[in-house]
């Protein structure tokens, strides 16, 4: 699972030259946070955020209502985005979960991708929220059972075992840590060819685990 997989390419981009009124105004309608600036050949010149292009107050405080209009006019996004050199990239090879977590640390909402150079595209929030819907089997309809177990080898094992002996089918299965229980492991399986009380009935027998919770998503 690459960023070149789920990015969204060809993303809207715009010229420098642009001015911040047109470039909200373009976001505003495309519905889009974040605007790559690009020059020739695509080359990533900066990046535009919602929140760079907010005007500091100091900048007008003393100006009228007709000179803040034709100063605000005058601004291109060259004057307010993110210069290159400070916009964090990524190439299109990168795994999700890397993406994910330079996203987290760095606490910025898109990435945006480059291949020698030229943009290729942009990971977002929003392209990695739909790659765990997916990833979590949410567009098809099923049973999800949380599972709790120790978190030692072989007892994931035993969950997979306990459903391929009734034959059903995984439809999906994540996991993480256990909220405040460092030890234990929190295993969510999604079953969409089986009746809830039957899957309940079936993983409750498996030895050393517990069911958090059961819901059909």
């Amino acid at each position: 699972m690459l960023v070149n997989d789920y990015m969204t390419r060809h993303p809207l981009m715009a010229d420098p030259t642009m001015s911040i009124m047109d470039a909200q105004r373009y976001m505003g309608e495309n519905r889009i946070r974040h605007l790559p600036i690009v020059g020739d050949g695509k080359r990533l010149l900066g990046l535009v955020t919602t929140h760079s292009l907010l005007v500091d107050p100091g900048r007008v405080g003393s100006l009228d209502v007709w000179e803040i209009t034709r100063y605000l006019s005058r601004l291109t996004v060259e004057q307010v985005m993110i210069k290159a050199k400070d916009v964090i990239t990524i190439g299109p090879d990168m795994t999700i979960e890397e993406a994910a977590r330079v996203m987290v640390e760095k606490k910025i909402g898109c990435l945006p991708v480059l291949d020698e150079g030229i943009l290729v595209g942009i990971f977002t929030e929003t392209d990695l929220m739909a790659h765990l819907m997916n990833l979590m089997g949410a567009p098809v309809c099923g049973i999800r059972v949380t599972v709790r177990m120790p978190d030692v080898k072989g007892e994931l094992a035993k969950l997979v075992a306990a459903v391929a002996a009734q034959g059903w089918g995984i439809l999906s299965l994540g996991g993480a840590f256990a909220p405040k229980e460092p030890d234990k492991w929190d295993a969510v399986i999604k079953i969409n060819d089986a009746p809830r009380e039957q899957i309940v009935a079936a993983l409750s027998k498996v030895e050393g685990q517990q069911i958090i919770d059961v819901r059909e998503v």
